[in-house]
């Protein structure tokens, strides 16, 4: 499974890139303007921070706009990434850029079929969000086993990418499930680090220990 660092702050990309563990980056519209910063201003910074995709959600809602806005920000980087909403409209633009090598990432995906047209339509990527279906009532993670299952029947080519991820058991449910990737908040993958465990034995080696071998466990 990959991570995709779900940010509008640069530095929290770096440091996960210093980890060795960034391997894309989430930029919501709405993330920068929380941080009174320009989305655009952002996806450029971040662009450059790795080598993996950066996905940015357009903003425009006819094709025509879509497409336009689409290969205005694809010039920040070739690895910037088009979000696109699951609508009629949005799929075909996921084949416009498609026809001249844009990857995309459609989302506003909460069901199996919605993600099976994303695939059909070309999207190199599929983003349901499991907090938001959680929210509503249903249970996230079996929308994205469906789609897993679907994927593998028809050996669809589209990556799923788990967004709306609230805390360690999503990942490791969107793992165990065999999604793709993992579209976490910097707060989420930084608890992945932690166990009770883990912590007692760093403190026991970083306590004075008598003469002897210490033992790591």
């Amino acid at each position: 499974m990959r991570f995709f660092l779900d940010t509008a702050d640069p530095e929290e990309a770096r440091r996960v890139r210093d980890w060795g563990l960034l391997d894309g980056v989430l930029l919501r519209p709405e993330s920068a303007e929380m941080k009174g910063r320009d989305a655009r201003r952002v996806l450029a910074d971040l662009a450059q921070v790795g080598d993996g995709p950066v996905i940015a959600t357009l903003a425009a809602g006819d094709p025509k706009a879509m497409y336009k806005e689409a290969r205005e920000l694809h010039k920040h980087g070739k690895n910037v990434v088009l979000r696109v909403p699951m609508t009629r409209e949005g799929l075909r633009v996921v084949r416009l850029l498609g026809d001249e090598q844009i990857a995309t990432d459609v989302g506003l995906v909460f069901t199996a079929t919605q993600a099976l047209l994303a695939a059909r339509a070309g999207s190199a990527y599929v983003s349901p969000s499991v907090g938001e279906l959680d929210d509503a009532g249903q249970i996230g993670m079996d929308v994205v086993e469906s789609m897993v299952r679907v994927f593998d029947n028809y050996g669809l080519e589209s990556q799923i990418c788990v967004q709306g991820i609230q805390n360690p058991i999503h990942v490791l449910d969107a793992a165990a499930l065999g999604a793709d990737v993992a579209m976490l908040p910097f707060a989420v993958l930084d608890r992945l680090f932690e166990h009770p465990l883990t912590a007692r034995g760093v403190a026991a080696l970083r306590s004075p220990q008598p003469d002897g071998p210490r033992r790591i466990h």
